[in-house]
């Protein structure tokens, strides 16, 4: 189903978790009629706890408040949170309640990655932050480099119906019956901006490839520039094609990805991927200053995207995912000035000659990586469609 624009929006880029909670938290203490929250971790960290006070102390002046998690994403918090925010006011439904969380099935790794939130109606964010600490405890640094958008206009009414339909898909999943009548807040269809933009999402149903199919849509467009920055990027045939080519007919593509390891398996499987795209006219680039957890990108001044949705089959084929697609020069540029600005502080290109001083025992592990990675698309059944 293809996402159609619309207009009279306005919004905000938000960087980084020092920016985004303040702003959350402050819609969820003004909210009076509905918040509604989906995060793929929820931790019980000093953030986690600011932001779950934030929602019971809305419950406690009688705003309906909603937060949908993942079963395995935020399995700590099923386990220690869900009941007591329940006896506080604060409705809490887990998708996909997992106990055999290494199971590699496919069902099992169709996961709930979105990190939305909407207040009232009128106001929504949307990005790739999880409600954690944006700095990590076992190894002080910058923050991780991600980022959100606050949306206010007409898209709103597109995110809640999104957010709805979610919520009442895995009510009716978990009760084995249709829910109970469920009270929602109808949003505001006002215009605030002049910003045109689309909320895509990637579920099974309709929209199998909607994230995926707006990429590639733009970078077959582009005739100047394309700057990615993605935590995990393992782009399957189509789309790597798209860049390559667009690169051959002279645009310049870059690549901002992970270069201080968060996750091993996943950091080591992508980098058998770099050498071919840098030999194709990529420009691969490692951001080394903190851990890189975005997903967004900016082509041509004109096309920019902010949300959930990695570069890689898990998201872009099985996981729940939303991205907000923005038509817009103005926020093209802020968002644009953000990725330069962290390529020039914490940027290393790789180069044709990163790989020929690699060691053979450096090959062999980002090769054996890749191996079990593709032996877990192959379980889950995405080895073709992923090519």
């Amino acid at each position: 189903m293809k996402s159609r624009p619309l207009g009279g929006n306005q919004i905000d880029l938000l960087r980084d978790g020092t920016e985004y909670f303040p702003a959350l938290v402050e819609a969820i203490a003004a909210a009076r009629r509905e918040v509604l929250l989906e995060t793929y971790i929820f931790e019980s960290d000093a953030t986690g706890l600011a932001v779950m006070q934030a929602l019971r102390d809305a419950a406690a002046r009688g705003v309906i408040v909603r937060v949908l998690v993942d079963g395995f994403g935020a399995a700590q918090f099923v386990t220690r949170w869900v009941e007591p925010l329940g006896r506080d006011g604060v409705e809490v439904q887990v998708f996909r309640r997992e106990l055999r969380l290494f199971a590699l099935r496919r069902h099992r790794l169709r996961r709930m990655h979105r990190k939305l939130a909407l207040v009232d109606g009128e106001v929504a964010f949307v990005g790739g932050i999880n409600v954690i600490d944006d700095v990590d405890a076992r190894a002080p640094a910058p923050p991780r480099f991600d980022f959100a958008v606050r949306v206010r206009g007409p898209l709103v009414m597109r995110i809640h119906a999104a957010m709805a339909r979610l919520w009442r898909l895995v009510s009716w999943a978990s009760l084995r019956r249709r829910p109970v009548f469920q009270n929602w807040v109808t949003p505001a269809r006002r215009r605030v901006g002049d910003m045109r933009a689309e909320f895509l999402v990637r579920d099974n149903l309709r929209h199998r490839r909607d994230i995926e199919t707006a990429y590639v849509a733009a970078i077959r467009r582009a005739r100047e520039d394309i700057l990615i920055a993605n935590a995990y990027f393992f782009p399957g045939r189509a789309f790597s094609r798209a860049l390559t080519d667009a690169a051959a007919r002279g645009v310049r593509v870059r690549v901002l990805l992970q270069g201080k390891v968060e996750y091993w398996l996943q950091y080591h499987a992508c980098r058998v991927l770099y050498p071919h795209l840098v030999r194709d006219g990529v420009e691969v680039i490692e951001y080394r200053k903190s851990f890189l957890h975005a997903k967004v990108a900016v082509i041509d001044g004109t096309w920019a995207t902010v949300g959930s949705s990695n570069i890689d089959p898990f998201s872009l084929l099985l996981a729940r995912e939303a991205n907000v697609v923005v038509h817009d020069a103005g926020f093209t540029a802020t968002l644009r000035e953000a990725l330069e600005h962290a390529i020039a502080e914490g940027g290393v290109e790789l180069t044709a000659d990163h790989w020929v001083r690699l060691g053979w025992w450096q090959r062999l592990i980002d090769w054996a990586a890749y191996g079990f990675v593709r032996v877990m698309m192959g379980v889950a059944g995405l080895t073709r469609a992923a090519d």
